[in-house]
């Protein structure tokens, strides 16, 4: 049996997308600060890795699911499952075996690690198994999507020992992040497609979306996103506040690519070839990460200058 069909629909080369449990190392060791030690760096390798096979199980079944649909698509039509390489059953043991595989590494880290596997195979199901199947519903296609972007940020949180849940406006505000980013991918494609009725017979969502409808969300989302951020940086690091251009600079620019013809933010897993996004994504994670670890006193007394009189 030739095992190259059966690894493609297991999407390695979108292990990619979890970068994003980087945040959750980072705000960790802000908020916990301890030593980097050997055992420390094995437990977030391993969470790594839990965190790449449940997200390829979750791929498997999305892979088996779509296929009808995806024969309509110009592109992913020539996928394994609808070009005929792959056979089905042993597909669907490849989607149970991974799940059981990423969560059983989750739970050998720490149990909650284990758990947040579970969650993130679950949203899988919600995702993609009739009769629920988010992903046909409009609006609720993106948020539950892009709510493994909080996932992925609690998988890095609990990588380094922590059991307790990270503050909430922070997951939040990872999870509208999440939402700008799956909507923007979402208008890229129905552009892409160019056609109504074909969208339609691709993606089911796309029979309510249209291109007004879909970039009203983006703001939406993007404006949530900045708001549960902003509660976070008042809150907890003020410092944070000086990176907020960079950020609003990386968005605008990925919202940018979604407007291209052929747009990379239809692939997300290949965005790291889009090189000055990456220098641009690369400098906002370097200077949110970096001013966690910062302390500027004046620069409280230069935003807050007023305070409350001593009684």
């Amino acid at each position: 049996m030739n095992l190259t069909p059966y690894i493609q629909i297991a999407r390695v080369d979108h292990w990619i997308k979890n970068v994003f449990i980087l945040p959750g190392i980072v705000l960790a060791l802000f908020f916990y600060p301890r030593p980097v030690t050997g055992q420390l760096l094995i437990d977030i390798l391993i969470g790594l890795l839990a965190a790449c096979l449940t997200a390829s199980s979750n791929y498997v079944i999305n892979e088996i699911l779509d296929a009808e649909r995806d024969r309509h698509h110009p592109v992913k039509k020539e996928r394994p499952i609808p070009s005929g390489h792959v056979s089905i059953p042993v597909a669907y043991a490849e989607w149970i075996l991974l799940g059981i595989a990423g969560s059983a590494l989750g739970f050998w880290v720490n149990a909650s690690m284990g758990w947040a596997c579970v969650f993130l195979w679950f949203m899988g199901t919600l995702y993609n198994i009739p009769p629920i199947r988010m992903k046909d519903m409009p609006y609720a296609d993106v948020l539950s999507e892009s709510i493994n972007n909080p996932i992925r940020m609690a998988m890095g949180w609990f990588s380094t020992g922590l059991v307790a849940m990270p503050t909430m406006s922070i997951m939040l505000s990872y999870w509208m992040f999440g939402a700008f980013l799956m909507a923007t991918k979402r208008f890229a494609e129905y552009r892409s497609i160019g056609d109504p009725e074909r969208a339609a017979k691709y993606r089911s969502s796309f029979k309510f979306y249209n291109e007004e409808r879909l970039l009203t969300s983006i703001l939406f989302y993007a404006s949530l996103f900045a708001m549960f951020a902003a509660v976070f940086i008042t809150r907890y690091k003020l410092e944070v506040i000086l990176a907020t251009p960079i950020v609003a600079y990386a968005m605008a620019y990925y919202l940018h690519l979604g407007f291209k013809e052929k747009s990379p933010a239809q692939y997300p897993e290949r965005l790291f070839r889009e090189k000055k996004l990456m220098l641009i994504c690369l400098a906002a994670f370097l200077a949110c990460g970096g001013l966690l670890f910062v302390e500027l006193p004046s620069l409280e007394q230069f935003l807050v200058p007023w305070h409350k009189p001593p009684v």
